[in-house]
């Protein structure tokens, strides 16, 4: 105890300063990563995996909005149609389409009799179409319980509805899944859209888990029609631009069960990232409404990014006030802080990738954790243009 005292009574004042706020701030950012972005895992953990029988299981809409997606749908409509569900149907919204969307959906009804398709009338406002190609969906659904995908994406397996049915089935509300990306080869930074893909579902996931849903996606979705109903529909939202999956959760999920879905089978898979530009495009409706997010959650969130930066920029200093001085109690401590939460993350972030993508990060990690925020902000000064330009 007197060396350690030794040590320490021989730092400045300034210097004990900067290491204790790192200490702080190190203390927050393991906290984060272990409550909070580990939920996925612990929940998968401790999820049982029995399956309920048929007659037990709900009957479920499946409601795909499309527009000019004739060549996505002739792949993808097969692998929602022929799930294995006792009791489900397709309804397909053409919105506006002038590809060969209705052809396509015409030869699927030939096939598959519980395929429904219909379409949003040609003077519908372009800003909310796709709120009203949802809307349309749901009136015209049969069933009670609705799942949400997009025309380009498929299930990962046959047994994607039956995983929302077994969640429906213990009386929730809403719920929330896992939505991959499959990226072309040509596509630039390949690793940082799937890293940010991964780390956009475990933010929202990992809160839902909390008790605390903010958010949610269109790819792989799922609510109730008389929560939508009693919501007025879109309403709240329509002055808004986009928001259909992620803000419309906002709003509605505050005082209802709200599940999640992690297994595989449970999952959908985006096609058609076939650019930096497309994925620019996807995420940037999302950075967009971020900013008329309610609740707790966003503020949770927004505070992890801060504590983040906050260390990395006090150990930076501490590393450069510890060689200027020449104290190496400031330089290794910091050193030691920061290999530590690194190990953390990188023990968390696998473990929780493992269970959804199965991308092992390395060092790359590092590397998309500082870049995350600057794309981030350049996404969020794009989507601001485009909506301004479009209005």
């Amino acid at each position: 105890m007197d060396h350690i005292y030794l040590l320490v009574s021989g730092l400045s004042l300034t210097e004990l300063i900067l290491g204790g706020a790192l200490l702080f701030f190190f203390l927050l950012q393991v906290l984060f990563y272990l409550l909070v972005y580990n939920s996925p895992y612990r929940h998968h953990k401790k999820q049982q995996s029995a399956s309920l029988q048929d007659d037990e299981l709900p009957p479920i809409s499946v409601i795909i909005p499309s527009k000019n997606n004739s060549e996505e749908l002739a792949k993808n409509l097969p692998y929602i149609m022929e799930q294995d569900y006792p009791n489900f149907e397709v309804v397909v919204v053409n919105s506006g389409s002038t590809d060969e969307t209705d052809m396509v959906l015409k030869a699927a009804a030939l096939k598959y009799p519980h395929l429904y398709h219909t379409y949003v009338p040609d003077e519908a406002e372009s800003v909310n179409e796709k709120k009203l190609a949802l809307t349309i969906g749901i009136k015209a659904a049969k069933h009670e319980h609705l799942l949400f995908t997009e025309a380009y994406c498929k299930p990962c397996t046959p047994n994607w509805i039956r995983e929302h049915g077994n969640a429906f089935a213990q009386n929730m509300d809403i719920i929330l899944g896992f939505s991959r990306l499959t990226i072309g080869k040509k596509a630039g930074m390949r690793g940082f859209i799937r890293y940010d893909n991964f780390m956009h579902h475990i933010k929202f996931l990992s809160m839902a888990l909390l008790k605390k849903p903010y958010m949610g996606i269109g790819r792989n979705l799922a609510y109730r029609k008389e929560l939508f109903f009693r919501h007025k529909g879109f309403s709240s939202i329509l002055h808004i631009d986009g928001g259909e999956d992620d803000l419309y959760i906002n709003r509605i999920a505050p005082g209802v069960r709200t599940g999640v879905v992690l297994s595989p089978e449970s999952m959908t898979e985006a096609h058609g990232i076939d650019s930096f530009f497309t994925w620019r495009s996807l995420k940037s409706k999302y950075l967009y409404t971020k900013q008329y997010y309610r609740g707790v959650a966003p503020r949770i969130l927004s505070m992890e990014s801060f504590t983040r930066y906050a260390f990395y920029l006090l150990f930076t200093s501490a590393v450069v006030m510890g060689l200027i001085t020449g104290s190496l109690l400031l330089t290794g401590t910091a050193l030691l802080l920061f290999l530590l939460r690194y190990g953390i993350q990188l023990w968390v972030i696998n473990r929780a990738s493992k269970l959804v993508d199965n991308t092992r990060y390395h060092i790359n990690l590092l590397l998309y954790d500082l870049f995350h925020p600057f794309n981030n902000f350049r996404f969020r000064r794009y989507a601001n243009k485009r909506t301004r330009y479009r209005r």
